[in-house]
Formats: C-alpha cells, structure tokens, sequence
C-alpha cells in the first residue's frame, strides 16, 4: 500500500508541475502574442531648443566641383608632363576627392593630403606658411600639416572651405601652380 501510495504521490506531483508549467507557459506566450500585436514604445529623445546665435551654418564643395578642381589640377600637371597627386579635403581636413595621375611618386599621396589640409587650415597658400617657419618653427609639429609649397586654400566670402593639394612635381612651386589651377577652375563656374 505504500508503495502505491508513492506512486500516487509521485504522480501527483508530476502532473502538478506539468500543470504549473503549462500554466506559466500560456503567461509566457500570451506576452509574447500581445507584444507582437503592439509596436513597442520608441525611447523618447531628450529634445532641446538651441537659440538662433548658438549654432552656424557652413558652406562646403559638392563632390562634383571637388572633382573638378581636382581634374583641373592633374590636367594643368599633365600639359607640363608632370607626374603628381592632387587632394582636395574639406574645411575639416576630411579628403573629399584624391586623383593620383599615373606615374606619380608613391609619397606624393599623402603629402598632397597634408599640404592641402595645411592650406585650409590656416586659410594660406602653404608657400606662404613655409616662411611663416622661420618665425614659428613648432608649427611643423602640428599633426596632419606639411610646410611645403603646393597647397592652395579655397575661400567662399572670405571664409575657407576647402584646400588643394599637389604633390610630386619636381618642385613645391609647380605643386602650388597646380593646385592654383584647381582653385581658378572653380572659379569659372564648373
């Protein structure tokens, strides 16, 4: 009788868990079901007024006259037969277009991005900047920046929005001639 009395324990038992977990199962499931039917709640941004004078509005290059400007460049480097980078980064630094003409130096890639960030900048020829060396030599110093010639800024009233690089001609001043006919090609309207 024992022994029957176990059995009767033991199942009941079972039959209680197995009705716990259907139970808690159907609680589970019905959650789920209920929050596929609703979307849930997006998390509710912190939105802040800023006043007018608080904030500014910048002007920069579109792809397609960097592109140009850039285009301008090697070509004004190709009619010399010069073999040259051309960079044109934006008034952040950050590279808009790159155009390494064929047979140009392998450093001349770089160096044509730093020389046309030194140019915007300090919103200078880098011609320009190079003298400045004498009087300031820890510019050089400044990550990023090369002082060589051969980067020219673009300025939009008055303000820079961008510089040209050229790199990998035989001297910094056919880089900066270069890069002075990128910046006139935008000047023309293309």
């Amino acid at each position: 009788m024992q022994h029957k009395a176990r059995k009767l324990a033991t199942r009941s038992k079972i039959v209680a868990m197995a009705a716990a977990l259907t139970a808690v199962g159907a609680g589970v499931a019905g959650a789920v079901s209920a929050s596929a039917d609703t979307p849930a709640a997006a998390p509710v941004a912190a939105v802040a007024s800023v006043k007018a004078k608080a904030t500014t509005t910048s002007t920069h290059l579109t792809v397609d006259a960097a592109t140009d400007a850039a285009e301008a460049a090697l070509k004004a480097a190709r009619k010399e037969g010069q073999r040259v980078t051309v960079a044109v980064v934006d008034r952040d630094g950050n590279t808009v277009v790159t155009l390494r003409g064929d047979g140009a130096g392998p450093q001349s890639y770089e160096s044509a991005i730093k020389k046309a960030y030194t140019a915007v900048s300090w919103n200078a020829p880098t011609s320009q900047l190079v003298e400045r060396l004498a009087s300031a030599p820890t510019l050089k110093d400044i990550p990023g920046t090369l002082f060589l010639a051969g980067g020219a800024p673009v300025a939009y009233g008055g303000a820079p929005i961008a510089g040209i690089g050229v790199a990998g001609a035989p001297s910094g001043d056919l880089d900066e001639k270069f890069a002075r006919a990128g910046v006139a090609a935008l000047g023309d309207g293309r």
